[in-house]
């Protein structure tokens, strides 16, 4: 799977899109990143490791506190894959507007 379908799957979820969310201000620990959630916290722990998987989120243990983080580098994944699809598209509607300027 490549690493922008990663990524993309990882934000399918709306709890995830909001970790990733709440995430961008300040890192925080899993249970306070888990509070606003009815679930448990093996269930937040799961979407973690998405969002660690797409490379979207860092955690590490800080004495007995899992601290969670906003890792860029997912994001970027992101941004080079939609900029090759805007120029691929740039160019197919600029063709289309040329046969549509010949009529």
């Amino acid at each position: 799977m490549t690493d922008a379908r990663k990524v993309l799957q990882a934000l399918g979820d709306a709890t995830r899109r909001d970790m990733v969310e709440r995430l961008t201000d300040t890192a925080m620990s899993v249970s306070a990143l888990a509070a606003p959630y009815d679930m448990t916290l093996t269930a937040v722990g799961q979407h973690l490791a998405i969002l660690e998987a797409a490379g979207l989120v860092k955690t590490e243990k800080i004495g007995r506190v899992r601290s969670c983080s906003l890792n860029s580098a997912g994001l970027d994944v992101l941004d080079a894959w939609t900029r090759a699809l805007r120029s691929t598209w740039e160019r197919r509607l600029d063709a289309l507007g040329d046969v549509l300027d010949e009529k």
